[in-house]
């Protein structure tokens, strides 16, 4: 669901799903930053639509946990950055924000994700924080999902932020899911993150790991332990996605 991202959203409050770049900030872009804005996103959100149709996608689930579905109650969910795209493709339309960084790299998957359904809410994990978590506790009151690629924008990779812990603790919510999507065929980019490309007719494991149960107004300390153990959620549904099972 990232870019990247955890704890990063639009720098403005006011508007879920942030302004897109001022004026002043399109005119300060290259002619081959515009262009690049205006083919690569639709053409990369087809692409997705078209590879995704061929993937075989299988729901795994760690016991006492459960499978989020269209639907359900909205809730905070975390996934590791590498597995973007196929879980772009697995829960498109699924009136879900996505936590993504203020960069040109995410500008050009904000506007692809948008092509897919989804809410991008723009902003970093070092400049922007608190106004980004305002902008994601409004579109979670307003009735979406939040997603955090935990480690995003550029890792350490397997290493999650405190954003999705400090949203929960925010809007009261009493817990944080964790989940990843595993290409078994994929290319691997040489990458910070070793980001997957799903090659066509892969068989794909959805994997949901148990909840993190969530205390609200926690203190420091409690928000650090709440972080380790989504960062150890996410593991263990990735071990579990790659091996086929819990």
């Amino acid at each position: 669901m990232s870019g990247g991202a955890s704890q990063q959203v639009s720098e403005s409050a006011s508007q879920p799903g942030g302004p897109r770049a001022s004026a002043p900030a399109n005119q300060r872009r290259k002619l081959s930053q515009r262009l690049t804005l205006a083919i690569v996103p639709p053409l990369t959100a087809i692409l997705i639509r078209l590879l995704g149709a061929t993937l075989r996608y299988r729901v795994i689930v760690e016991p006492g946990g459960f499978e989020q579905k269209k639907g359900s109650p909205p809730g905070i969910y975390c996934f590791w950055h590498r597995c973007l795209i196929p879980a772009a493709h697995m829960f498109r339309g699924w009136n879900i924000g996505i936590l993504i960084s203020r960069s040109f790299d995410g500008e050009l998957i904000a506007r692809t994700v948008e092509r897919l359904g989804f809410r991008a809410l723009r902003g970093s994990s070092s400049r922007g924080g608190s106004a980004a978590l305002l902008a994601a506790r409004e579109a979670f009151a307003s009735g979406a999902n939040i997603a955090f690629t935990a480690d995003g924008p550029r890792g350490p990779r397997y290493h999650a932020k405190p954003g999705a812990v400090r949203l929960a603790q925010m809007v009261g919510a009493n817990h944080v899911g964790a989940f990843y999507v595993h290409p078994v065929k994929a290319w691997r980019l040489n990458s910070w993150d070793e980001f997957l490309i799903p090659k066509p007719f892969s068989p794909v494991v959805v994997s949901f790991a148990r909840v993190v149960s969530i205390a609200p107004q926690a203190s420091e300390s409690a928000t650090e332990a709440a972080r380790l153990q989504v960062q150890a959620a996410i593991e263990r549904a990735r071990a579990a996605a790659e091996r086929g099972a819990w």
